[in-house]
């Protein structure tokens, strides 16, 4: 254990809503070790910003962490020239460029036919009935794994998911972990002849063009689905639900004195869908009059670092006028989101402008509660559509 001070959480709390314990990190112990986590936190933006860049102390390479033990090591879980590398024959998948030229239309069609579906309805879940399959479709195409259906997406994202966050050691998160890798290992071992015979720029077509290991293949599959299914999918309900409870704030979109992506940029830096990123700290290290001990546990707040007072000014509110670009909701350093291209095009200039286009009249229709502080979103969102 690091020389920080111990903060002890009431996990079920935290997971509710961890902004109040974070604000009192911020203002009393920026950096502290949390016996319930068995983890250092470090909660403030400008340490985080400076620190994920230190790879030789915080280090990604995590041989004994839930995401290489439960889905094998992937980019994220390597540093320096190994994760570059495998970045890079990624980057032909998720480049701003593919996104543009051969995404997006693909995700404008997938998004007219859930909008057609769901029309048929007066009232729908916005997470179950539009993020979710909206995004699942988009991950099928970017990773190639076609064969896979929009809810087999979203349960194995879900299960990977929970599987890297289950600190807690709970036996059956674990399985279900499981079942979604093995689920996608199948989608693999399915697609993988077919676009070996005609590629395309899917991240499995791309990446069955390179001399990547089939484990690492593997295992970078499955990183794009634990996070390429998630955090757009709760962007963009909750992103929904925050201009529908700030109604001026939307109005300012549809007069055009705001945009769709000032709402998304906000949103993420309001209620970060990937809250926290691992870290193995590798050798002994003082930050901030902090000994920090090596082959301990640290995590990046970053959904504490948007929230920062010092950075952003009533950081608290949902405000789509704000400067975000101190906001490090796609991350700060080497291992900033490779898929931030798709996620930016996927919510602000397609899932967010058709919906509105389509039901000018939505309304909520229900409560919309909220859960997780690694990864978070909205579990529902009940809307009237007319």
């Amino acid at each position: 254990m690091s020389a920080a001070p111990i903060i002890s959480i009431d996990p079920r709390k935290f997971w509710h809503d961890p902004y109040p314990t974070l604000a009192k990190m911020r203002a009393n112990t920026p950096i502290c070790f949390v016996p319930e986590l068995n983890a250092t936190l470090m909660v403030k933006r400008d340490d985080i910003f400076t620190c994920e860049k230190n790879v030789a102390v915080f280090s990604s390479d995590q041989p004994g962490g839930l995401m290489t033990v439960l889905m094998g090591e992937n980019m994220m879980r390597k540093d320096g020239d190994a994760h570059m590398l495998e970045r890079r024959q990624c980057f032909p998948a998720l480049s701003p460029r593919t996104v543009r030229d051969v995404w997006k239309a693909q995700f404008q069609a997938d998004a007219e036919a859930v909008i057609a579906d769901i029309a048929k309805s007066q009232a729908c879940d916005l997470v179950q009935d539009f993020a979710l399959p909206v995004s699942a479709h988009a991950l099928r195409h970017i990773t190639g794994l076609t064969c896979m259906t929009a809810a087999e997406m979203d349960a194995a994202s879900q299960g990977m998911i929970d599987g890297v966050g289950n600190y807690g050691g709970d036996g059956k998160i674990e399985k279900r972990c499981h079942f979604a890798t093995a689920l996608v290992d199948q989608a693999i071992d399915t697609m993988l002849p077919k676009l070996q015979q005609k590629p395309n720029h899917s991240l499995l077509g791309v990446l069955a063009q390179t001399d990547q290991p089939m484990d690492s293949i593997r295992a970078n599959i499955k990183l794009a689905i634990s996070g390429g299914q998630n955090e757009p999918r709760d962007a963009i309900a909750g992103c929904i639900w925050a201009l529908l409870t700030h109604r001026d704030q939307l109005q300012n979109i549809l007069a055009g004195t705001n945009s769709w992506v000032d709402a998304f940029e906000e949103y993420a830096r309001w209620i970060s869908p990937i809250g926290m990123s691992p870290r193995r700290i590798a050798q002994d290290y003082q930050w901030n009059g902090v000994l920090l001990e090596a082959e301990q546990r640290l995590f990046f707040m970053f959904g504490s670092a948007n929230r920062d007072e010092d950075i952003f000014c009533d950081p608290q509110l949902f405000d789509i006028t704000r400067n975000t670009s101190k906001a490090i909701s796609f991350g700060a350093g080497p291992h900033f989101c490779a898929g931030a291209a798709a996620s930016r095009c996927l919510i602000a200039e397609i899932a967010l402008p058709m919906l509105f286009d389509a039901f000018p009249d939505i309304q909520l229709a229900g409560d919309a509660p909220f859960g997780g502080w690694a990864f978070r979103g909205p579990l529902k969102v009940p809307v009237a559509l007319n």
